[in-house]
């Protein structure tokens, strides 16, 4: 089912109509002539809370054992004595720890972010021109 619309008053109208019919805005596409923050507020009433969340948390904590155990692991490997000090001193490695907490953090919300959001979709790209200046809704179909 398509709608389209000339005016932003009429399209926001008929989007909230949708949405409170029990639509979820997952099974919508919507095409913009411009970016409208107005849109999102109201898409992100109906929306459920993102996933997200849980793939920074998981990439942070594994980046984190990562850290540690990766230079733990090299100080067992390669033991150096020095001055009666013990091999692991976790004090020095909270440096790498961090470091790793925020590299696997960013890349697996990296990664969260192109599941999540399903892309790239290839296949339903549109050119700028199959709707120009027009405020669409599409509803796909469950089949």
């Amino acid at each position: 089912m398509e709608f389209k619309f000339n005016n932003k008053l009429a399209f926001m109208q008929k989007l909230e109509e949708l949405l409170e019919s029990g639509i979820p805005p997952k099974k919508m596409r919507i095409y913009l002539p411009h970016q409208d923050h107005e849109i999102e507020h109201l898409i992100e009433k109906y929306s459920k809370p993102s996933k997200l969340k849980y793939f920074t948390l998981i990439g942070g904590i594994t980046g984190c054992l990562t850290g540690f155990a990766f230079t733990s692991f090299t100080a067992l490997d390669w033991e150096l004595r020095t001055g009666a000090k013990p091999y692991l001193s976790w004090p020095a490695y909270v440096v790498i720890a961090f470091e790793l907490t925020i590299l696997f953090a960013a890349l697996s919300s990296f990664v969260g972010i192109m599941i999540l959001g399903r892309l790239p979709k290839f296949s339903k790209m549109l050119k700028r021109e199959d709707y120009q200046n027009l405020f669409v809704i599409i509803i796909e179909n469950e089949d």
